[in-house]
């Protein structure tokens, strides 16, 4: 079990070269990130994708970037400026910060000194996980307002509803892994995941649950994959940019190097949110089968490997999501986020604390158990299945209208601009001496 005293006990130059790979890891992980989707979606539509540049199509991310790169940077005549440059700046930096605190392996040796694969880790980790992603949307605010256009401007909006419909259903989903692991530390839930989970029955014994915490609190493991693509604004979620309504959304007038950085921002969001779903759910680093199959596979420098592969599992599902979902209208997805995940959450939470609260009694025993998850059943049932608006009625006429489709009053009154008063006001005296002209027209 990694210890936080095990940190900061690095010696400077270590510490600088875990930063600087972390960085190069998630610039890397983008490209190959764009590749990846582009090649399941082809995969999905029964096309071939990018095959044109390096072997499989694999510098075609790259190529991509150094498009951007050598593209006009333009920047709106009624933007701010200053605030327009620091937008994808701030969403950048708050992505790559949030990875810093994520273990992706054990104690290792580099270079004669024994470190754990992580850069650093806190009591409040997760909390630092939460805030940086919090204040990432701001980067999508700025950019939207600082932009003078409407279009920026609405998604922008969009986005800061967005992270705070999804953030609180988030954030109640990590409530139950921190109940259980009994820690905020990262490190920590990985090695609590290792150890298990004790359950006591009371008269009837107890008994220990092996593995990831996406079994034993799969309820929260769902709410928190679906808050996550949320989160990230990623299809069918993806409301901020809506291209259909609002051209681009928030990085409609950004191009070049700075359009680059909210793209890299969004797909370093998505490696992180993966990472981070892995750390709390899925084990961490640990191998994805028993420890008795192979004693070393959680040792050295394997369980990066292990670590990479659930990433790898985790960002098929949003592009699975991306390539098969339509998108969801407003309305659906803040009653999606506001009447279903949150009370679930809640919900659960309850049920949670209750058994862990009564297996500490002596007369607990498996019928309360059975009580407790009946009424959490009863309760999903009523959320999931209880009408929420009246049923449709069908009119008492058909409306006939144009063919059948329903069509506007032809009576319908359009109020007179101040132009048209103008133009008639010019108008009558010319018809009254009979000089009009087709300039009016």
């Amino acid at each position: 079990m990694n210890e936080l005293s095990a940190f900061g006990q690095d010696p400077w130059w270590l510490i600088l070269a875990k930063g600087v790979v972390v960085f190069i890891l998630l610039v890397v992980l983008t490209l190959l990130a764009i590749w990846f989707e582009r090649k399941a979606v082809a995969w999905m539509q029964v096309r071939p994708g990018p095959n044109r540049h390096g072997p499989f199509g694999l510098l075609q991310s790259l190529a991509d970037g150094l498009k951007l790169a050598f593209k006009e940077d333009l920047v709106p005549k009624g933007a701010d400026r200053i605030v327009f440059i620091l937008a994808p700046v701030i969403s950048t930096a708050c992505a790559i910060t949030a990875f810093s605190v994520i273990p992706f392996g054990p104690v290792v040796s580099v270079f004669g000194h024994e470190t754990p694969l992580q850069v650093t880790d806190l009591p409040v980790a997760v909390l630092l996980v939460l805030a940086t992603s919090a204040l990432g949307v701001y980067g999508i605010v700025l950019g939207g307002w600082s932009s003078g256009s409407t279009y920026s401007l609405l998604g922008s909006l969009r986005a800061a509803a967005q992270v705070i419909s999804y953030e609180i259903a988030m954030g109640l989903s990590i409530v139950a892994v921190l109940l259980t692991a009994g820690t905020l530390s990262t490190s920590q839930i990985v090695a609590a995941q290792q150890a298990g989970q004790e359950i006591n029955l009371g008269t009837l014994g107890s008994f220990t649950i092996p593995g990831w915490y996406a079994l034993l609190l799969l309820p929260s493991f769902i709410v928190f994959a679906i808050s996550v693509v949320g989160e990230t604004n990623r299809a069918p979620f993806d409301l901020p940019e809506a291209e259909s309504e609002l051209v681009g959304g928030f990085h409609t007038e950004y191009s070049s190097l700075k359009f680059a950085l909210f793209f890299l921002a969004e797909y370093i969001n998505m490696v992180t949110v993966s990472a981070m779903a892995t750390t709390l759910f899925l084990g961490g680093w640990q191998a994805p089968f028993p420890g008795s199959w192979w004693p070393g596979a959680n040792e050295g420098w394997w369980p990066v490997l292990w670590f990479f592969l659930k990433i790898v599992v985790l960002m098929f599902g949003f592009v699975w999501l991306r390539g098969t979902l339509p998108r969801f209208r407003y309305d659906q997805f803040m009653r999606l986020g506001w009447k279903v995940l949150v009370p679930v959450n809640l919900l659960w939470i309850v049920v949670l604390a209750g058994i862990r609260v009564g297996s500490n009694e002596p007369a607990f025993s498996a019928s309360w158990i059975g009580l407790i998850g009946g009424s959490f059943l009863l309760v999903l049932i009523a959320i999931f299945f209880w009408p929420t608006r009246e049923p449709y009625e069908a009119p008492l006429e058909p409306d006939t209208g144009l063919g059948g489709f329903p069509v506007p009053p032809m009576d319908l009154k359009i109020p007179p601009s101040s132009r048209t008063k103008q133009i008639e006001a010019e108008r009558e005296p010319a018809a009254a001496t009979g000089t009009v002209t087709g300039k009016e027209d």
